[in-house]
């Protein structure tokens, strides 16, 4: 999930018909809906990318306990991308980073020589990875994650399929499966509602998608993830926690308490 105070340069991403997420999303106002979903835990994700965004998110992460870690942004293609690291090591609860891939003009960003020494490095000091992107760099990632086989990484929203559409591609499933034959990347189940149709969408549009996701990745490398305040655009909270627990209602309970909380605990070293 996320936290910022909104401002409309910064976050210009928030379109006009996203409005309802034109405002503040705070520590505060997320507690209430942890509580009421029995949840105790989560991890805040950068919205912005600048080294201040992680200042922030740190600074909410010192204050309130419920914030287990932070995923951070830093310039992975900058010469002194250790030097950025080791101040970091100073803030234990920083887990990991992202870039925003899925707006790069690049869409093989990830495969240049300097992005790939930026991951090395992450590699290095034992940070994790979030991978953000669309599915036309699931090939590209597939090269990606591959050439780093001892660093965590994990697909960010099932890498955002085209679910408005109300059609599964071959492609999309086929792509998933090769990415997912690689046992250091696992996959966050979250982001669904933004790419649905956001005012008809119904639960069990998703689960061709679920059933796929969790196919290719076993029950061991999938994570819960909110993406609130952004899924407000489409349903609340409630709904979308509501739509995995009832699909993953026949699973062992081992199994549910590994995707809700024990494999993020152990992706993020929480």
């Amino acid at each position: 999930q996320h936290f910022w105070k909104y401002d409309p340069i910064l976050d210009a991403w928030i379109t006009p018909e996203m409005h309802v997420i034109q405002k503040d999303f705070l520590p505060a106002d997320l507690i209430r809906e942890l509580q009421a979903a029995g949840i105790d835990g989560c991890v805040a994700v950068q919205a912005d990318q600048s080294e201040e965004e992680n200042e922030y998110l740190l600074k909410h992460a010192a204050e309130y306990d419920f914030i287990k870690g932070v995923v951070g942004w830093v310039d992975l293609m900058n010469p002194d991308i250790e030097e950025r690291l080791l101040y970091y090591k100073r803030y234990p609860k920083l887990k990991g980073f992202r870039h925003v891939l899925q707006g790069e003009h690049d869409r093989a960003l990830m495969l240049r020589p300097s992005f790939k020494r930026g991951i090395a490095c992450l590699e290095k000091h034992g940070y994790a990875y979030d991978i953000l992107i669309y599915p036309d760099q699931l090939g590209y990632t597939r090269d990606f994650v591959a050439s780093f086989p001892n660093q965590p990484f994990v697909l960010d929203h099932i890498a955002k399929p085209h679910i408005k559409d109300r059609y599964i591609t071959e492609e999309w499933k086929a792509a998933i499966r090769a990415v997912a034959e690689y046992p250091n990347l696992y996959c966050k189940i979250s982001g669904m509602v933004t790419e649905a149709d956001w005012y008809h969408w119904k639960p069990e549009h998703f689960h061709v998608y679920l059933d796929t996701i969790v196919e290719a990745f076993g029950t061991d490398r999938i994570m819960y993830g909110s993406d609130w305040p952004v899924c407000l655009v489409a349903a609340s909270y409630q709904q979308v926690l509501q739509i995995v627990q009832d699909y993953f209602t026949p699973f062992t309970e081992t199994e549910k308490a590994a995707f809700f909380g024990g494999n993020a605990i152990n992706f993020y070293k929480l």
